[in-house]
């Protein structure tokens, strides 16, 4: 996997680029004034990653794996330490499928139902490989989602959800959030050394 040097990051025109940030070659950026990236920050080959306009912010330690989707208008937020398998969807807008209206790209946005919702990913969520997240999907701290699931609501945070529609099966240990500390505080001292 190659990725982009610094040079070539900052002549794309990031809204604001960390520092340790590892953004693949073979990866496409579209809108790239309207993505935030913050510092630790790895994303791999073959993602899309497409601000509209809410834009994307994608917080510090965070991983995107390979094959995942980020489009639409509404903001889409991935927290601190939050990590996307392979082949994850994000979808802050999505066509009207009841019918209602006519759908894809190629038409007119009045003859269209679009409807366009934030999607937020708090701090420690990871997110299961093929899993697809809709507009209005907000998945609160330490959200854990299967592989395979479909969220499009609100998960309540320090849970584990699994399914299509993605439901809360049990409780999602809080211990990363003392290892969480821990690396901080040495981070700090190993800055200072």
């Amino acid at each position: 996997m190659g990725f982009l040097s610094r040079i070539e990051i900052e002549a794309m025109g990031f809204a604001c680029v960390g520092k340790n940030v590892q953004l693949s070659d073979k990866a496409s950026y579209y809108n790239c004034a309207g993505i935030s990236i913050g510092d630790n920050v790895r994303i791999d080959d073959f993602c899309v990653i497409s601000a509209g306009a809410g834009g994307i912010e994608i917080h510090s330690y965070v991983h995107i794996a390979v094959y995942c989707l980020l489009t639409g208008a509404g903001k889409i937020t991935l927290g601190d330490f939050s990590g996307l398998s392979s082949r994850v969807s994000v979808y802050s807008s999505s066509d009207d499928y009841s019918g209602a209206s006519l759908t894809n790209p190629t038409i007119p946005d009045e003859f269209k139902g679009v409807v366009d919702a934030d999607v937020f990913l708090g701090r420690h969520v990871i997110v299961g490989s093929g899993s697809v997240l809709l507009p209005g999907a907000v998945l609160e701290e330490g959200v854990a989602v299967g592989a395979l699931s479909l969220v499009s609501k609100c998960c309540p945070a320090f849970g584990i959800y699994s399914g299509v529609p993605a439901k809360r099966i049990k409780e999602r240990k809080q211990s990363l959030l003392e290892l969480e500390a821990q690396f901080l505080k040495g981070e700090g001292e190993r800055g200072r050394g």
